[in-house]
């Protein structure tokens, strides 16, 4: 995370960090819910250092921007709309959504698969971490309700796969059989149900899908449905 100074309008600031409205922020300031020092400011114009204010007597939560490791639950999707049923937001503290720009999940998971997530606020670190070109990697474990064909591995590594329906193939991709019907994948793209369409495409359905890694992050031990803050390690 970065460490720079940020200094915003107090009213700014109110909005920035999902506290209240731009327009709702001069009530807040007239309340003395914004102290610095212990001294209220009540200006909505005056600028300020976004580490030396509290609100309500608490410091600004991720004040350089948020970025946290989410353990996704099965049957939650990662959209931000409400008709595609039960949402990853709904297990986010309210106060995330209400930031501007608010918190979005980097990448997706399937509305049935499970793992890692990452959340932030940043836009930057969406695209660096998205991004095509910087070709980062993914590591997903399986299993399949049927038994792997021999060759996979080789198939996976060799960049020929081609998924119905594209014109290109896939990346080459790291396989490790680790049973019968159950194997550990790793990406460097994201495609539309990659994973899935990959062991599809070879007779094997994926029946079960989690993600243990995404780049730089592991998921290790954090327990279904928790949240822990991250920091991204600078190129």
């Amino acid at each position: 995370m970065s460490t720079h100074s940020t200094r915003l309008r107090a009213d700014q600031l109110l909005s920035r960090y999902g506290y209240c409205s731009r327009s709702e922020a001069r009530s807040w300031l007239r309340r003395g819910r914004l102290t610095q020092k212990g001294e209220p400011i009540t200006d909505p114009s005056v600028r300020v250092e976004v580490r030396e204010v509290e609100v309500d007597g608490h410091p600004i939560e991720f004040p350089e921007g948020l970025l946290v490791l989410f353990h996704k639950p099965g049957g939650y999707s990662c959209s931000h709309d409400e008709r595609d049923g039960p949402t990853i937001y709904e297990k986010l503290p309210p106060q995330w959504l209400a930031r501007n720009p608010p918190v979005t999940s980097i990448g997706r998971l399937d509305k049935d698969a499970t793992g890692l997530l990452l959340l932030t606020d940043q836009g930057d670190l969406v695209h660096r971490l998205t991004s095509p070109r910087n070709k980062v990697p993914k590591l997903y474990e399986v299993e399949v309700e049927r038994d792997l064909p021999a060759g996979l591995a080789d198939l996976f590594t060799s960049g020929t796969l081609l998924l119905d329906g594209e014109s290109d193939p896939c990346l080459p991709a790291k396989l490790e059989i680790l049973g019968l019907r159950q194997a550990q994948v790793e990406l460097t793209e994201g495609r539309y149900h990659q994973v899935k369409r990959m062991f599809g495409s070879q007779g094997c359905p994926v029946s079960w899908l989690q993600r243990l890694r995404f780049g730089e992050f592991e998921l290790g031990d954090l327990p279904v449905g928790q949240w822990r803050p991250v920091s991204l390690t600078q190129p």
